[in-house]
């Protein structure tokens, strides 16, 4: 019952995503920000550099086009999700109804049974996976149509702005970020997203219902400046 359980839950942590959103964790390939199609390679200003900062794969997915990007693809492929819980259940059925029967049961029956758990465990687990990795390829194609385009608003942001250098603070799903330390000054993450937002013209998404039980994830939180790191002296 352990295993068959934890496949649900490895797909419905898949199914739901902020990825990145939601999530489908969000795809590492599409965390670095594509070049910008079209976009002037530009000349950096006379005089000292200026640096922002941005969580790039973060932005993504809290524009208003990502949010309702996963929201379609949650929608997609609830059923599949609602299938493959009802498979689950239907293996931990049967092996509670063999737990219950015990001595009462012939070998030959008792291996009967045990096959067919083990063939039905496995089509859950081939359901499971392809379920995983149909939303994970519609996401990570969505993801990085999003992504190009903002790319696109945060090189022109930068460039209207006189800023000469950008660099990605990294995500929520990365346990360390690049960048040591960085003045809230210096992010311009929300800045890029309303930008972003106003240029889309997609509307805010509304918010999801609450449930008892949701088997959905939400996307990432707002975006933070990255906090420091400190380290210990010998």
């Amino acid at each position: 019952m352990k295993r068959s359980l934890s496949l649900v839950c490895m797909l419905a942590s898949t199914l739901g995503a902020s990825a990145l959103a939601q999530a489908p964790a969000p795809s590492q390939t599409a965390a670095e920000p594509p070049s910008a199609p079209g976009a002037p390679a530009g000349t950096a200003p006379a005089g000292p550099a200026k640096i922002a900062v941005i969580q790039f794969e973060a932005v993504v997915g809290q524009t208003n086009e990502g949010q309702r990007a996963f929201n379609e693809l949650n929608t997609k492929f609830q059923p599949k999700q609602q299938q493959i819980k009802a498979e689950n259940d239907e293996v931990d059925t049967l092996k509670k109804d063999l737990q219950t029967a015990g001595d009462k049961l012939s070998d030959a029956e008792r291996q009967t049974r045990l096959r067919t758990i083990d063939e039905k465990e496995k089509t859950l687990q081939r359901n499971v996976e392809d379920a995983r990795n149909d939303f994970s390829g519609e996401m990570n194609e969505k993801f990085s149509g999003i992504a190009q385009k903002v790319a696109g608003v945060m090189t022109q942001y930068a460039q209207q702005n006189g800023y000469t250098i950008i660099l990605d603070a990294g995500s929520q799903q990365q346990q360390q970020s690049p960048i040591l330390w960085a003045a809230e000054s210096t992010n311009i993450s929300e800045a890029v997203l309303q930008a972003y937002n106003k240029q889309s013209g997609v509307p805010a998404q509304p918010a999801p219902a609450r449930t008892s039980a949701p088997t959905t994830t939400r996307p990432p939180a707002r975006t933070t400046t990255p906090a420091p790191r400190t380290t210990t002296t010998h």
